[in-house]
């Protein structure tokens, strides 16, 4: 959880908590049950882009738990994420839009209401297939256990891009209240404007 990006090389990040104290841990025990226990999206903000915007909602250095990293993705139109590789597995439940996954040089289509599942050692990439609407899934993965047991490796093979896509225009990461509504292209949408317009005057000879 958090508002900084885990894509800023500047910035060290956690990938297991440590926890001390006494051996029946009471403290640790205390602390974990005055946490909260839901946490708001108006809390957190989606952090790196232009093509590719994470939201986490939960990992080790939250203090709520120890085992799970879980967030948001958001992809503008026709983008994607950076090509990469980790022992661990990962599901990517499809909240809306279309797109496909690259795995190992294999491609597998996805759309709303789609599991894609990452298996371990796979080097993978997400991206959007549509060019004119965004795209969104929730990722849930135990990257945290498997560093915990020193499965360690993970690799980038190329970065997130920096430059926007060709068709995204000033697009910007949909705030929760609004993902779910019909994602409109105001760009796109004026082309076809446009076109109904110039239909309608052809056909009164306009």
């Amino acid at each position: 959880m958090g508002n900084a990006s885990h894509y800023d090389p500047t910035k060290k990040r956690m990938f297991v908590r440590g926890i001390s104290g006494e051996y029946n841990l009471k403290h640790e025990l205390e602390r974990l049950r005055n946490l909260p226990r839901v946490v708001k999206s108006t809390s957190l903000q989606f952090t790196a882009g232009p093509q590719a915007f994470s939201k986490h909602y939960m990992e080790p250095e939250d203090g709520l738990g120890q085992t799970l990293h879980i967030h948001l993705e958001e992809y503008a139109p026709g983008g994607r994420s950076q090509m990469h590789g980790h022992v661990n597995e990962a599901v990517f439940y499809i909240l809306d839009g279309r797109g496909y996954e690259l795995h190992d040089g294999v491609r597998y289509d996805w759309k709303a209401g789609d599991v894609a599942i990452v298996h371990n050692n796979c080097v993978h990439q997400h991206t959007n297939a549509d060019e004119h609407a965004p795209a969104r899934a929730l990722v849930i993965k135990t990257k945290p256990m498997y560093m915990f047991m020193n499965m360690l490796f993970q690799k980038r093979v190329t970065e997130r891009p920096t430059e926007p896509t060709p068709t995204q225009g000033d697009f910007v990461p949909r705030e929760d209240v609004d993902w779910s509504q019909p994602w409109h292209d105001h760009d796109h949408d004026h082309g076809h404007a446009h076109d109904h317009d110039h239909a309608h005057a052809h056909a009164h000879g306009e």
